[in-house]
């Protein structure tokens, strides 16, 4: 039907501005406003960019808190002086020798696991795909179980010469890495990831149950309370090597990230717009298995920070992916705030990690219940 045909006064509606009355302008789609600065480019957000800093700020105030809870109470303005360089000697010494180690790790691993758990959250596009599920953290235990109950000969020599914290690092990195090829069939399915990962981790645990049971008892109980998960006698060798390590990992991640966002949309789309989406996802796996891997040999195992973290930043954020900067700060929110209610809120003091679990268990029953209902 050609033009004539059309009855006079109606809009030709192949044109612009198709479906909207003669004389009115057709609406402009609403536009995210964008920021560049130099060849970097990104879109903002007020909304997340609030939330990370309204994060930021309740995490900076429970890190003080946690600080200044003790047999030896000390109030949050004398603990910022004291950190700021303008406490008293005894503060100084009570803060920064004995209360700093122990706050500072938990602050760092809860970083760590949040962004870790972000970053396989994402990469799997499935919300229960954390460290804690893909065996990450059940092959650093099962390392460093081996490490402790089996005395002598090469074992002894390992812990002496790296340390635990060190060999749990590198049982984490291998069981991540085994994951990960294992899960490889040209490309990584989110699905195949977590069902490769939760094979990998029954394995990981029936390992450590049969070193514990053939163990020496005074070894299992060493064993059995790194295994929860503890922000106990942190030193100050732990948790620097911690931090840096954390740090390098972060600087990692954020230089990956912007080549990560299309990825949401397709490994076609991706390849469409430049990107190297199997490079980008190995590189984003690996630092995800390595913070993973230091949080674990810092503190344990402490289970489910990495589950939980990632959801609970993709809410309050409103994003439909887990956001990274508030996923760790979240975690870290998790975790110091799960210290101290093992340490004042309980009648006996409790390793964090049982804490953890009692939050994690239920927030995964609720996921898989949403996920059921979808």
């Amino acid at each position: 039907m050609n033009g004539a045909d059309m009855k006079p006064g109606r809009a030709d509606l192949t044109r612009d501005g198709a479906g909207t009355k003669p004389g009115r302008a057709a609406a402009k789609p609403s536009v995210a406003p964008g920021v560049r600065l130099g060849r970097v480019s990104f879109v903002w957000r007020p909304w997340l960019v609030c939330v990370t800093l309204l994060l930021a700020a309740a995490a900076f105030l429970l890190f003080c808190l946690s600080i200044g809870v003790g047999d030896f109470p000390i109030g949050l303005p004398r603990v910022v002086a004291t950190i700021l360089g303008r406490g008293e000697r005894v503060d100084e010494f009570v803060i920064m020798d004995l209360r700093m180690p122990r706050a500072l790790a938990g602050l760092v691993v809860g970083i760590a696991l949040g962004v870790s758990g972000a970053i396989t959250q994402s990469v799997a596009r499935n919300p229960l795909a954390s460290p804690d599920i893909l065996g990450i953290t059940g092959g650093a235990g099962a390392v460093a179980v081996f490490l402790v109950t089996v005395s002598g000969g090469a074992a002894a020599a390992v812990v002496n010469t790296v340390g635990l914290s060190a060999a749990a690092l590198l049982g984490g990195l291998g069981t991540g890495l085994l994951v990960y090829f294992l899960a490889w069939q040209r490309g990584i399915d989110g699905f195949r990831l977590i069902l490769i990962g939760i094979s990998v981790s029954a394995v990981m645990q029936a390992i450590t149950t049969w070193l514990l049971v053939r163990a020496d008892i005074r070894d299992v109980a060493r064993a059995q309370a790194w295994l929860v998960g503890s922000l106990d006698n942190r030193s100050w060798d732990e948790v620097g090597l911690a931090l840096w390590c954390t740090l390098v990992l972060l600087v990692v991640v954020a230089c990956v990230a912007f080549q990560f966002k299309p990825m949401h949309f397709g490994d076609e789309i991706a390849a469409g717009l430049g990107v190297r989406y199997a490079r980008v996802r190995a590189v984003l796996l690996l630092c995800a298995v390595l913070l993973a891997g230091v949080a674990v040999s810092a503190a344990g195992p402490v289970p489910f920070v990495a589950l939980v973290a990632p959801q609970v930043a993709m809410r309050l954020a409103r994003c439909p992916t887990p956001p990274l900067p508030a996923s760790g700060l979240v975690g870290a929110l998790l975790l110091i705030g799960a210290d101290l209610v093992a340490r004042t809120a309980l009648p006996v003091s409790l390793p964090v990690g049982v804490v953890t679990a009692a939050i994690g268990g239920p927030f995964l029953v609720y996921l898989l219940v949403r996920a059921n209902r979808r």
